[in-house]
């Protein structure tokens, strides 16, 4: 019986976000299983105050989620390559922190296993 059966990857374009993509086709090329992808667009990362509203919903939010498309896109395309199934899921901001999203599509995928990247801190906060 293998150890996981479907696993869930969250990643953003970074360094370690790409280790991790990986890593999870690395692990799921040895035990059998599938990926999901995810990427969060986080809208209000990008919030300065100082563009127009219209020009933020017209023009900013269509580019971040095209560039996360495109992300998703690569990333489904490298497991592939490598003999992995691999489905996405884009989320458009809203409501809560990225990892309530990450929690949440998760639990909806019904992953047996959350890979991530770290953001390089060290002890608490």
């Amino acid at each position: 019986m293998p150890l996981y059966k479907r696993i869930f990857v969250a990643i953003d374009g970074s360094p370690t976000s790409d280790k991790a993509l990986d890593e999870s086709i690395r692990l799921a090329q040895s035990c059998g299983a599938s990926l999901r992808l995810l990427h969060v667009v986080d809208e209000l990362g990008y919030v300065n105050g100082f563009e127009p509203a219209m020009n933020y919903v017209n023009e900013i939010v269509p580019l971040m989620r095209e560039a996360g498309e495109k992300l998703l896109t690569h990333g489904r395309q490298k497991a592939l390559d490598k003999g992995v199934a691999a489905d996405s899921v884009l989320v458009i901001g809203g409501p809560g922190r990225i990892s309530e999203h990450v929690n949440e599509q998760a639990s909806l995928a019904n992953a047996d296993l959350i890979v991530l990247g770290s953001h390089g801190r060290r002890g608490l906060g």
